[in-house]
């Protein structure tokens, strides 16, 4: 299966090109949209050595609250710039002022091109953090004698990045819980998604023991009880929830599994829609082929005889 890039590919190119050292400086503006309602603009508002990458967020309030700011002050640092108008945030690459080096300068093109990604990691790495904090707790109490924050968990983290959809996650003691709920507008959509989430399941058990555990349900999890806003579409609403443990959780993992997650709804729904393209050729290019046999058993036109009022036989070409 296809896996879906991190990167707004568009931004990346433009970037390199821009960045490449015989390139000369040219004006930009361009508009470029990306997936869960997220628009780029990448211009040159002031002069053509200055390229102003700006990023509009549907759920920017959220993200900000969730410590998105500074996620990206770590990342843009010297870039950030007075966001855009109509826009969430900005940063600017000045041409003449670049790293010195090929592999910084490549560095930062990797990184601009992730803007999106890094905004939306936000609440993860603060779940993430969440998690080690209430581990390192647990592990001062038996499970009877903790207290019942720690049993609990900590609060629910809302992420309505689409209309009628959210990521929604919870950190615990011994696992993180990412739950996507998601829309199938089709009765055909949903039984692909069922017959996706349950490769998933299968892949677990025939040995990718690492891999995290999948749920599907048509209702909210126990996890999201009492939280507000959840669509009460019965039928048309899904979630899938991943349970990660705490061997996804390390240091040296952490960053893979924000990237890997926040693409699934993408390459969820991605992978449905390519499904049924695929069998639809398949079914258009079965129907020519049974159109082709008829024409070929089509029988040859034969004499045929007939009579006049009188009796007498005739023959004549049908």
């Amino acid at each position: 299966m296809l896996l879906l890039d991190y990167q707004n590919v568009l931004i990346e190119s433009i970037l390199r090109d821009r960045l490449a050292p015989d390139a000369a400086p040219t004006s930009i503006d361009q508009i470029a949209s990306d997936f869960d309602n997220v628009t780029f603009h990448i211009s040159t508002p002031q002069a053509k050595t200055k390229i102003l990458v700006s990023i509009a967020v549907k759920c920017w309030k959220e993200l900000v609250s969730y410590g998105a700011q500074a996620v990206l002050e770590r990342e843009y640092g010297p870039y950030i710039v007075q966001p855009e108008q109509g826009y969430d945030f900005s940063v600017e690459v000045d041409l003449e002022n670049l790293p010195a080096s090929p592999e910084e300068r490549e560095d930062l093109v990797r990184r601009v091109s992730l803007l999106k990604r890094n905004a939306m990691a936000a609440p993860f790495e603060q779940a993430f953090d969440e998690f080690a904090s209430l581990q390192e707790q647990a592990a001062q109490y038996s499970s009877e004698a903790a207290p019942q924050g720690v049993r609990e968990g900590g609060a629910v983290r809302a992420i309505h990045y689409r209309e009628e959809e959210a990521i929604f996650i919870k950190a615990s003691h011994d696992r993180v819980t990412v739950i996507f709920s998601t829309i199938f507008r089709e009765e055909t959509d949903r039984i692909y998604g069922k017959i996706f989430l349950q490769e998933f399941v299968d892949a677990r058990k025939r040995g990718v023991q690492n891999a995290p555990q999948v749920l599907f349900r048509d209702d909210p999890p126990l996890e999201l009880q009492g939280q507000p806003g959840l669509s009460a579409k019965k039928g048309e609403v899904g979630y899938i929830t991943f349970v990660l443990f705490p061997r996804h959780l390390t240091a040296q993992r952490r960053e893979e599994v924000i990237s890997h997650i926040q693409t699934f709804r993408d390459y969820f729904h991605y992978h449905i829609k390519a499904s049924k393209a695929y069998i639809h050729s398949r079914m258009r290019r079965r129907t020519a082929d049974f159109l082709q046999v008829l024409r070929r058993a089509r029988p040859e036109a034969e004499e045929k005889e007939r009579k006049t009022a009188s009796g007498r036989t005739f023959r004549v070409q049908g």
